[in-house]
Protein backbone atom coordinates (compact mmCIF):
# COMPACT_ATOMS: atom_id res chain seq x y z
CA UNK A 1 0.00 0.00 0.00
CA UNK A 2 0.73 3.10 -0.50
CA UNK A 3 0.50 6.68 1.29
CA UNK A 4 -1.36 9.42 -0.64
CA UNK A 5 1.70 11.64 -0.89
CA UNK A 6 3.33 8.40 -1.99
CA UNK A 7 0.95 7.76 -4.50
CA UNK A 8 0.86 11.33 -6.08
CA UNK A 9 4.33 11.47 -6.29
CA UNK A 10 4.38 8.40 -8.34
CA UNK A 11 1.76 9.88 -10.52
CA UNK A 12 3.54 13.25 -10.53
CA UNK A 13 6.82 11.58 -11.56
CA UNK A 14 5.10 9.37 -14.49
CA UNK A 15 3.42 11.89 -15.82
CA UNK A 16 6.22 13.96 -16.37
CA UNK A 17 8.73 11.28 -17.69
CA UNK A 18 5.95 10.55 -20.10
CA UNK A 19 5.59 14.35 -21.29
CA UNK A 20 8.96 15.43 -21.45
CA UNK A 21 11.22 12.07 -21.37
CA UNK A 22 12.82 13.11 -17.98
CA UNK A 23 12.22 12.81 -14.49
CA UNK A 24 11.19 16.37 -12.83
CA UNK A 25 13.87 17.72 -10.39
CA UNK A 26 13.42 17.66 -6.45
CA UNK A 27 12.18 21.51 -6.52
CA UNK A 28 9.44 20.50 -8.80
CA UNK A 29 8.58 17.57 -6.93
CA UNK A 30 8.32 19.75 -3.79
CA UNK A 31 6.21 22.59 -5.93
CA UNK A 32 3.92 20.24 -7.08
CA UNK A 33 3.28 18.49 -3.85
CA UNK A 34 3.40 21.42 -1.96
CA UNK A 35 5.91 20.53 0.64
CA UNK A 36 8.14 22.98 2.54
CA UNK A 37 11.43 20.90 1.79
CA UNK A 38 13.24 18.68 -0.25
CA UNK A 39 13.96 16.14 2.57
CA UNK A 40 10.18 15.10 2.51
CA UNK A 41 10.55 14.46 -1.32
CA UNK A 42 13.48 12.24 0.02
CA UNK A 43 11.85 10.59 2.30
CA UNK A 44 8.75 10.12 -0.30
CA UNK A 45 11.47 8.63 -2.94
CA UNK A 46 12.84 6.22 -0.52
CA UNK A 47 9.47 4.64 0.66
CA UNK A 48 8.77 4.39 -3.44
CA UNK A 49 12.25 2.69 -3.78
CA UNK A 50 11.79 0.02 -0.58
CA UNK A 51 8.88 -0.84 -2.28
CA UNK A 52 9.78 -1.50 -5.82
CA UNK A 53 7.80 1.16 -7.54
CA UNK A 54 11.02 3.15 -8.64
CA UNK A 55 14.42 2.72 -8.83
CA UNK A 56 17.52 5.38 -8.10
CA UNK A 57 20.29 5.02 -11.04
CA UNK A 58 23.74 5.97 -9.28
CA UNK A 59 25.57 8.88 -10.35
CA UNK A 60 23.44 10.31 -12.52
CA UNK A 61 20.85 13.75 -12.43
CA UNK A 62 17.42 13.18 -12.46
CA UNK A 63 17.87 9.27 -12.79
CA UNK A 64 14.64 7.88 -11.96
CA UNK A 65 13.10 4.17 -13.30
CA UNK A 66 9.35 3.21 -12.63
CA UNK A 67 9.55 -0.25 -12.36
CA UNK A 68 5.92 -0.97 -11.48
CA UNK A 69 2.63 1.29 -11.17
CA UNK A 70 -0.14 0.79 -8.80
CA UNK A 71 -3.74 -0.69 -10.05
CA UNK A 72 -5.05 2.95 -10.38
CA UNK A 73 -2.51 4.01 -13.32
CA UNK A 74 -3.37 1.15 -15.29
CA UNK A 75 -7.31 0.46 -14.75
CA UNK A 76 -9.49 3.57 -15.27
CA UNK A 77 -12.18 4.16 -12.61
CA UNK A 78 -10.12 2.14 -10.18
CA UNK A 79 -9.42 3.59 -6.51
CA UNK A 80 -6.12 2.36 -4.94
CA UNK A 81 -6.04 1.54 -1.70
CA UNK A 82 -4.10 4.38 0.58
CA UNK A 83 -2.71 4.98 3.75
CA UNK A 84 -3.20 8.12 5.92
CA UNK A 85 0.43 8.62 6.56
CA UNK A 86 1.54 12.01 5.72
CA UNK A 87 0.67 14.30 8.51
CA UNK A 88 3.40 15.40 11.12
CA UNK A 89 5.13 12.63 12.81
CA UNK A 90 4.67 11.71 15.99
CA UNK A 91 8.26 12.59 18.32
CA UNK A 92 10.01 10.26 19.06
CA UNK A 93 9.16 8.18 21.99
CA UNK A 94 12.42 9.10 23.63
CA UNK A 95 11.92 12.68 22.95
CA UNK A 96 12.64 15.53 26.27
CA UNK A 97 10.09 18.34 26.31
CA UNK A 98 12.11 21.78 25.99
CA UNK A 99 10.75 22.95 28.86
CA UNK A 100 11.19 19.69 31.01
CA UNK A 101 15.21 19.94 29.86
CA UNK A 102 16.44 22.97 31.61
CA UNK A 103 16.10 25.10 28.31
CA UNK A 104 18.53 27.34 27.29
CA UNK A 105 18.23 30.13 24.55
CA UNK A 106 21.06 29.56 21.54
CA UNK A 107 21.53 32.23 18.98
CA UNK A 108 20.35 31.49 15.39
CA UNK A 109 23.56 32.51 13.39
CA UNK A 110 21.41 32.07 10.11
CA UNK A 111 21.77 29.50 7.85
CA UNK A 112 24.52 26.93 6.89
CA UNK A 113 25.32 25.28 3.95
CA UNK A 114 24.90 21.47 3.89
CA UNK A 115 25.63 21.26 -0.39
CA UNK A 116 26.71 24.12 -2.07
CA UNK A 117 28.80 25.97 0.64
CA UNK A 118 27.18 29.86 0.82
CA UNK A 119 28.40 32.95 1.59
CA UNK A 120 29.09 33.05 5.71
CA UNK A 121 26.65 34.44 7.64
CA UNK A 122 27.31 35.85 11.02
CA UNK A 123 24.37 37.61 12.27
CA UNK A 124 21.82 36.97 14.78
CA UNK A 125 18.09 36.07 13.26
CA UNK A 126 16.63 35.21 16.09
CA UNK A 127 17.43 32.66 18.97
CA UNK A 128 15.96 29.14 19.64
CA UNK A 129 15.49 27.28 23.14
CA UNK A 130 17.98 24.41 23.41
CA UNK A 131 17.63 21.37 26.36
CA UNK A 132 21.04 22.41 28.55
CA UNK A 133 21.48 18.56 28.57
CA UNK A 134 21.96 19.12 24.31
CA UNK A 135 25.14 21.37 25.24
CA UNK A 136 28.65 19.83 26.09
CA UNK A 137 30.61 20.51 28.43
CA UNK A 138 32.00 24.16 28.71
CA UNK A 139 32.22 26.97 25.70
CA UNK A 140 30.21 29.29 23.43
CA UNK A 141 27.23 27.46 21.81
CA UNK A 142 25.27 29.01 19.02
CA UNK A 143 22.55 27.42 16.25
CA UNK A 144 22.26 27.39 12.74
CA UNK A 145 19.77 26.45 10.18
CA UNK A 146 20.46 23.50 7.39
CA UNK A 147 20.06 24.59 4.17
CA UNK A 148 20.25 21.97 1.63
CA UNK A 149 20.39 17.67 1.41
CA UNK A 150 24.03 16.71 1.66
CA UNK A 151 23.92 15.59 5.24
CA UNK A 152 20.84 13.78 5.12
CA UNK A 153 22.60 10.12 5.38
CA UNK A 154 24.03 11.03 8.87
CA UNK A 155 20.02 12.52 9.62
CA UNK A 156 20.43 16.31 9.03
CA UNK A 157 17.71 17.35 6.95
CA UNK A 158 16.78 20.62 4.73
CA UNK A 159 15.10 22.69 7.94
CA UNK A 160 16.65 21.30 10.65
CA UNK A 161 18.51 23.77 13.44
CA UNK A 162 21.92 22.29 14.21
CA UNK A 163 23.65 23.08 17.32
CA UNK A 164 27.03 23.46 17.77
CA UNK A 165 29.62 24.31 20.27
CA UNK A 166 32.41 26.85 18.95
CA UNK A 167 35.59 25.22 18.57
CA UNK A 168 38.22 25.81 16.01
CA UNK A 169 39.77 22.13 16.01
CA UNK A 170 38.46 18.62 15.02
CA UNK A 171 38.67 14.96 14.86
CA UNK A 172 38.56 12.95 11.64
CA UNK A 173 34.98 11.65 11.82
CA UNK A 174 33.60 14.97 12.94
CA UNK A 175 30.62 16.59 11.79
CA UNK A 176 31.77 20.51 11.78
CA UNK A 177 31.22 24.07 10.38
CA UNK A 178 33.76 25.03 8.04
CA UNK A 179 34.34 28.12 6.73
CA UNK A 180 36.70 27.83 3.09
CA UNK A 181 38.68 30.31 2.50
CA UNK A 182 37.22 33.10 4.50
CA UNK A 183 33.51 33.43 2.45
CA UNK A 184 32.10 30.15 2.22
CA UNK A 185 30.66 28.39 5.76
CA UNK A 186 29.56 24.43 5.03
CA UNK A 187 28.28 21.53 7.29
CA UNK A 188 30.35 18.27 6.36
CA UNK A 189 32.21 15.66 7.96
CA UNK A 190 35.70 16.53 8.66
CA UNK A 191 38.94 14.20 7.93
CA UNK A 192 42.38 15.63 7.34
CA UNK A 193 44.55 13.63 5.24
CA UNK A 194 48.24 15.08 5.46
CA UNK A 195 48.52 18.34 4.19
CA UNK A 196 44.76 18.47 2.51
CA UNK A 197 41.15 18.65 4.23
CA UNK A 198 38.37 16.26 3.04
CA UNK A 199 34.90 17.48 3.59
CA UNK A 200 32.39 15.03 3.34
CA UNK A 201 28.63 15.21 2.72
CA UNK A 202 26.42 12.21 3.67
CA UNK A 203 24.52 11.91 0.05
CA UNK A 204 26.03 10.31 -2.57
CA UNK A 205 24.95 13.26 -5.38
CA UNK A 206 28.04 15.37 -3.71
CA UNK A 207 31.27 14.66 -3.94
CA UNK A 208 33.97 14.66 -0.85
CA UNK A 209 35.91 18.39 -1.54
CA UNK A 210 39.74 18.31 -0.70
CA UNK A 211 41.19 21.76 0.19
CA UNK A 212 44.67 22.57 1.19
CA UNK A 213 44.58 22.42 4.84
CA UNK A 214 45.27 26.77 4.98
CA UNK A 215 41.85 27.36 3.06
CA UNK A 216 39.74 25.53 5.67
CA UNK A 217 38.99 26.75 9.14
CA UNK A 218 36.98 24.70 11.81
CA UNK A 219 34.65 27.37 13.48
CA UNK A 220 32.62 24.54 15.55
CA UNK A 221 31.16 21.15 16.33
CA UNK A 222 27.84 19.49 15.77
CA UNK A 223 26.18 18.63 19.04
CA UNK A 224 23.21 18.43 18.54
CA UNK A 225 20.03 18.36 16.40
CA UNK A 226 16.22 20.26 16.51
CA UNK A 227 14.00 19.15 14.35
CA UNK A 228 10.28 20.68 14.10
CA UNK A 229 7.67 17.87 13.48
Amino acid sequence: MLTRKQLDLLHFIDARQNRDGVPPSFDEMKEALNLRSKSGIHRLITALEERGFIRRLPHRARAIEILKRPDSMKKPGFTPQVVEGDGPRPAPADAIPVEAANAMDLPVMGRIAAGTPIEAISEVSHTVAVPGTMLSGRGTHYALEVKGDSMIEAGINDGDVVVIREQSTADNGEIVVALVANHEATLKRFRRKGDMIALEAANPAYETRFLPADQVKVQGRLVGLIRNY
